[in-house]
């Protein structure tokens, strides 16, 4: 004969399913209502599940996000225009295996504060090397994605005794004519974002629309500080064409080949410019490379930064 639950256990058993429902409607109501803020809720998570915190600091009058983690060499890892520390997250548990990894959030992004300033690449500079000093830092490995690289090659230009190793991804920072409109980095319909699209990746229509509107809703809120930032840009001055001498230490170049945001002559120009470096182009591959290739990426720098004599100078292909 079977044994019937008491009541009392039916009761509970019953409020328990009904909880767990709600709770799995709630989140489901919630992913579709904001789902780039539950990715971010998602991803930062799981980078908590593997040893990578999300932290603050104060530098002088702004409050700066950051997130770190592992043990080994400091690793800073500055992200592009646009972007955020996050966009290193499928990157960051692999490289904190031998590495104290730092990836923050420039001022005016994300967790970071958003002041009224100019958000030049001057200014973004000096973000990271108080950033450095905070965490009392005076030789890191130092990798720039985008305009992010823009900013590590200042900063390794002024400050050469400060980075023993440079990595740059698709990076920005040296003249050229741009093939699209500006005005698509701060972008304000739907269409602009499809542009945006093909503009970042090879492969656009990807992302589902619910996704890019939500992520339209939030970058709203930062037209008028990437706008500033463009506007900086494109004055010239703070282009590191024939500024490069002092850049001395070994430099790994990864690019991706069907980048059309920041193209492949851009890397070429850096190469030359360094002719210490290493110029790794990989084949579909666009501006994002380091999220949807980040598995060649992510073997590229380690295997740049433990190699032990650097890697010789030179241009070599990953498909």
């Amino acid at each position: 004969m079977a044994i019937q639950p008491a009541p009392k256990t039916t009761r509970w058993l019953r409020r328990g399913v009904l909880l767990l429902t709600t709770l799995v409607i709630l989140l489901a109501a919630f992913v579709l209502w904001r789902p780039a803020s539950a990715l971010t809720t998602i991803a930062t998570a799981a980078l908590r599940l593997r040893g990578i915190e999300s932290r603050y600091v104060q530098l002088g009058p702004y409050r700066i996000h950051y997130f770190t983690g592992g043990a080994g060499e400091p690793l800073v890892l500055v992200h592009g225009l646009g972007g955020r520390a996050l966009d290193f997250a499928p990157m960051m548990p692999a490289l904190a295996r031998n590495h104290r990894v730092f990836a923050l959030d420039l001022l005016g992004y994300d967790g970071s504060d958003r002041p009224d300033v100019n958000y030049s690449v001057t200014l973004e500079t000096g973000i990271l090397r108080q950033f450095l000093d905070a965490q009392g830092l005076p030789r890191v490995d130092l990798a720039g994605w985008s305009m992010g690289g823009w900013i590590a090659l200042q900063f390794t230009s002024q400050s050469p005794d400060r980075v023993r190793r440079l990595v740059l991804l698709d990076s920005a920072g040296l003249m050229f004519t741009p093939t699209f409109d500006l005005h698509l980095m701060a972008p304000h319909t739907m269409t602009d974002i499809r542009e945006l699209e093909k503009l970042l990746t090879p492969h656009p229509g990807r992302v589902p629309a619910f996704i890019l509107r939500d992520f339209l809703r939030q970058k709203r809120t930062e037209d008028w500080m990437i706008e500033r930032t463009a506007a900086n840009m494109i004055t010239g001055r703070e282009v590191m064409d024939g500024k490069l001498a002092n850049v001395t230490m070994p430099v790994l170049i990864v690019w991706g080949r069907q980048d059309v945001l920041t193209p492949l002559a851009v890397g070429e120009a850096l190469h030359r410019e360094m002719p210490q470096s290493t110029l790794v182009v990989l084949d579909d591959c666009g501006h994002l490379a380091p999220i949807e290739c980040h598995d060649r990426v992510l073997a590229e720098m380690q295997r740049f930064l433990a190699d032990k004599p650097p890697l010789p100078a030179g241009h070599r292909e990953n498909n």
